[in-house]
């Protein structure tokens, strides 16, 4: 049975910058020749593809594990869990600026930890961003005390990590907890036994894409 999810279809996170852009585009039009507003037009055009946020079926599966963002998955393996210090299963998903930009909580559970780690702004694709990048680590654990790190990091292009949840909240699977402004990538911490059902270079959707079982 799937749990339906519902938002604004445009993201809060975007309505200034969608008016803005729409408004500048109008006022151009309305001054100057269509071929000078046009350019107006299609920076507003991107603005509101960029701030959309579709609905999602979110799946209940047992034990299922549920895609945090939109993108493709650039790594899956076996590292140090950097947060929790154990050995993890790790699965990166790498959101470009054309992905839907919304982080929604893999699994369902309490948030026991946040970590936010200021940092440079080098390019989310590379591994390094993992550990070098801005990032915003939320630690959950589920109702049979499974642990779970999901963390946002900035990329080259992104600037503003927005985390909506505190230490002791409860979230539900799927649930919206946070956003990453234009481009970037969400890193998952699971247990080392994880059995992913995803692979390098699939594109995967956030509340929706199914990435492994415990």
């Amino acid at each position: 049975m799937k749990k339906i999810d519902t938002h604004p279809l445009l993201a809060r996170e975007g309505w200034f910058y969608i008016a803005l852009t729409l408004v500048s585009a109008v006022i151009t039009t309305a001054v100057f020749p269509f071929y000078v507003a046009i350019f107006f037009w299609v920076i507003a055009a991107f603005v509101l593809q960029f701030f959309r946020d579709p609905h999602r079926d979110i799946p209940q599966q047992e034990g299922a594990v549920i895609s945090p963002a939109d993108g493709k998955v650039i790594f899956t393996g076996v590292v140090d869990d950097p947060y929790l210090d154990r050995k993890a299963f790790k699965i990166s998903v790498f959101m470009n600026v054309f992905s839907v930009h919304s982080n929604r909580a893999p699994v369902a559970g309490t948030v026991k930890n946040i970590w936010y780690n200021p940092g440079l702004f080098v390019n989310a694709a590379l591994d390094k961003a993992s550990m070098e990048n801005e990032r915003n680590a939320v630690w959950y654990q589920t109702n049979d005390g499974v642990d779970v790190v999901s963390v946002q990091v900035a990329g080259l292009v992104a600037r503003r990590i927005l985390c909506y949840v505190n230490e002791g909240d409860e979230l539900e699977q799927g649930q919206r907890y946070g956003f990453i402004r234009f481009g970037s990538r969400v890193d998952l911490f699971l247990p080392e036994d994880f059995s992913p059902e995803v692979a390098l270079g699939q594109n995967v959707s956030s509340g929706t894409s199914i990435l492994g079982k415990f």
